[in-house]
């Protein structure tokens, strides 16, 4: 029965997406220990959980037509955005409670710079992944989006 929590089964989540949801996202999102869980798609945005690794990043991406949230849980990260991806002029430390404001068409990336996994959750809007996306590893989220 859905009762509007976070569906949990032997510690992995699932997209809730187009049903009524209440989650208390700080806690799953620090116990999330996948690279993404999408645990909400709708129509118009979807949410994610997000653990990166010591040492690891997002990687250097576009999202030509979405606008994204990030919002930092744990860790420590480093924020790069730009219009070009040669020229990502904005450039700043983040931590817990920090939230990231990233504007479709912008050139972003985000690195763990602590020695903890860097844990958070990200608002895509409209949806970026398609509903129910688990990507265990950054190299399953990689592979997926190469069409393997």
């Amino acid at each position: 029965m859905n009762n509007g929590y976070l569906h949990q089964t032997n510690h992995s989540m699932y997209d809730c997406g187009h049903h009524p949801f209440v989650v208390n996202i700080a806690g799953a999102t620090r116990s999330n220990e996948t690279y993404r869980t999408a645990i909400w798609t709708g129509e118009y945005f979807q949410v994610t959980l997000m653990a990166i690794m010591p040492g690891d990043d997002i990687g250097l991406e576009i999202h030509p037509n979405t606008d994204q949230f990030l919002r930092i849980e744990e860790g420590h990260g480093f924020v790069q955005m730009g219009d070009d991806k040669n020229q990502l002029d904005f450039c700043t430390e983040v931590g817990p409670g920090n939230a990231i404001v990233i504007p479709a068409g912008k050139w972003h990336n985000l690195t763990n710079i602590g020695p903890t996994p860097l844990k958070l959750y990200s608002i895509y809007a409209p949806p970026e992944h398609p509903y129910g996306t688990v990507h265990a590893t950054k190299m399953n989220a990689l592979e997926a989006e190469q069409g393997y």
